[in-house]
């Protein structure tokens, strides 16, 4: 059995659905850069969350916010102005003019922060082009940079790989790998060594993807979910479904390609998303595990060993010049040619629970990445209850659907009001008794308010207890 390492108070726990909206990923089926990747730091190196069921929610508390909800219409899905085309070439400065989803401030150029009183200042010798830091529970975002800004993703884009395509296999499952399986993998790509004519579960190929990187392991699942072209596909279009709209797929193990890109903005929602499914939190926690090895034959019997693969993540699995950060629970990193080092963490603090997102670091050293995602990580705990929002993280349009539609131009009243009313005529003439058919009519009206206000009451994410970490080697 493939032995993971991980916070044991929370593996493998999972007493209800975190989310406050229904799954988005596709339903269960039967069944890194151009010359040279190196995930995870500017050279070449490279928990668990447990769930609790969402609060109850009162008849009271709905009714409190229905006025929110419908003051609020106009912030959620019309703050989704759609993105320009994908650059085939990341620009050397952030462009005048970004998306805008999640709030306008998240589109302009710069560091957008909104110090209350008693907040610190932004952490200095921050050199990263882009970056994000939102508090994982209520999606407010504290501060960003570049949020929005195009941009080469590396081995993160597996974060959205995984939020597409893990739901679809049971981690039981078994597969042989073919020579087919492994075609088309970029050269000097990060790889876990799968072999072909070895077999190997569902499980320890997660395991490739997640702590080694493995490009190896990406293609070997999208083989068996109908192919890369397929899993293209599908990660797109669960982008757009989760308002990822900065993101455009082309490699689904994240190698370098023209016009793949994505932003801080979209990693974070992506990460968010995954850290919604059980394995998934599972998986981007583990420090270490076994994987299998090659099968070998000794005294006339077959017999297969194991290696020992670890996170490449070094807030998770610490180096010589970074400790592990109090918290951390995952998420991805990434490095290529083209994207510099690339990285998503989710850190818990004292109830708090923090995504932060870093873009290639200008700064050339060692584990830079991970130390302006420590220093952002450590401005945000600091921060949290006393900076002012600036944007938040939205749903993804299945759930923004009780309110309205992504890149709407309409107001709410447009939307709401004069077409609804007329709706509400039009079975009132169609009843035969004006008044029921109002009455019927109107009262529809209130269940698409109260769905919106319920979508607000559920906006936030309950995570507490989010890690207990045990100490690490």
């Amino acid at each position: 059995m493939t032995q993971l390492h991980t916070p044991k108070a929370s593996r493998n726990q999972e007493t209800g659905r975190l989310s406050f909206i229904r799954p988005v990923s596709p339903p269960p089926r039967r069944l890194d850069g151009r010359g040279g990747t190196a995930d995870g730091t500017s050279g070449s190196r490279a928990g668990n969350f447990s769930s609790v069921p969402a609060p109850h929610r009162t008849v009271r508390r709905s009714l409190l916010v229905t006025s929110a909800a419908l003051s609020s219409l106009a912030l959620t899905a019309p703050a989704a102005l759609a993105a320009p085309g994908p650059s085939t070439s990341p620009s050397a400065t952030p462009p005048a003019h970004m998306s805008s989803v999640g709030g306008a401030r998240l589109g302009q150029p710069g560091a957008q922060a909104d110090l209350g009183d008693g907040a610190p200042v932004l952490p200095k010798g921050l050199t990263a082009r882009s970056w994000i830091v939102a508090d994982a529970e209520s999606g407010e975002v504290l501060a960003a940079q570049n949020a929005h800004w195009r941009l080469p993703p590396a081995s993160t884009m597996k974060m959205l790989f995984a939020d597409t395509v893990l739901p679809k296999f049971p981690k039981s499952e078994k597969h042989t790998v073919v020579p087919a399986d492994l075609a088309g993998i970029g050269a000097g790509s990060s790889m876990v060594g799968i072999k072909e004519g070895e077999t190997y579960t569902v499980h320890d190929l997660w395991l490739g993807v997640f702590l080694r990187s493995g490009n190896d392991a990406v293609h070997v699942l999208s083989a068996m979910n109908d192919g890369v072209d397929n899993t293209v596909r599908e990660m797109n279009e669960h982008a757009e479904e989760l308002q990822a709209l900065d993101t455009h797929v082309v490699s689904p193990d994240g190698y370098d390609a023209p016009e793949q890109v994505s932003s801080a903005y979209d990693l974070t929602l992506v990460a968010r998303s995954g850290l919604q499914k059980k394995d998934f939190r599972e998986y981007c926690s583990t420090v270490r595990a076994k994987f299998p090895g090659d099968t070998e034959k000794k005294k006339g019997k077959e017999v297969r060993g194991t290696f020992e693969i670890q996170n490449t993540n070094r807030l998770l699995s610490g180096d010589s010049d970074i400790s592990v950060y109090q918290g951390i629970a995952g998420v991805k990193n990434g490095n290529t040619t083209n994207a510099g080092a690339t990285f998503t963490g989710v850190a818990e603090r004292d109830g708090r629970v923090l995504l932060v997102t870093v873009m290639n670091p200008a700064k050339n050293e060692h584990n830079e990445i991970y130390k302006e995602t420590a220093s952002l990580f450590d401005w945000g705990f600091k921060a949290a209850g006393k900076a002012r929002p600036v944007g938040e993280l939205v749903a993804p349009r299945s759930a923004a659907g009780a309110t309205a539609q992504p890149g709407s131009t309409a107001s709410p009243g447009e939307a709401g009001g004069a077409a609804d009313t007329a709706s509400a005529q039009a079975a009132g003439d169609r009843s035969g008794s004006g008044g029921m058919g109002m009455a019927l009519a109107l009262a529809g009206g209130a269940l698409v308010v109260l769905a919106a206000a319920a979508f607000l009451v559920n906006r936030r994410w309950p995570l507490p207890d989010l890690v207990r970490r045990r100490s690490r080697p």
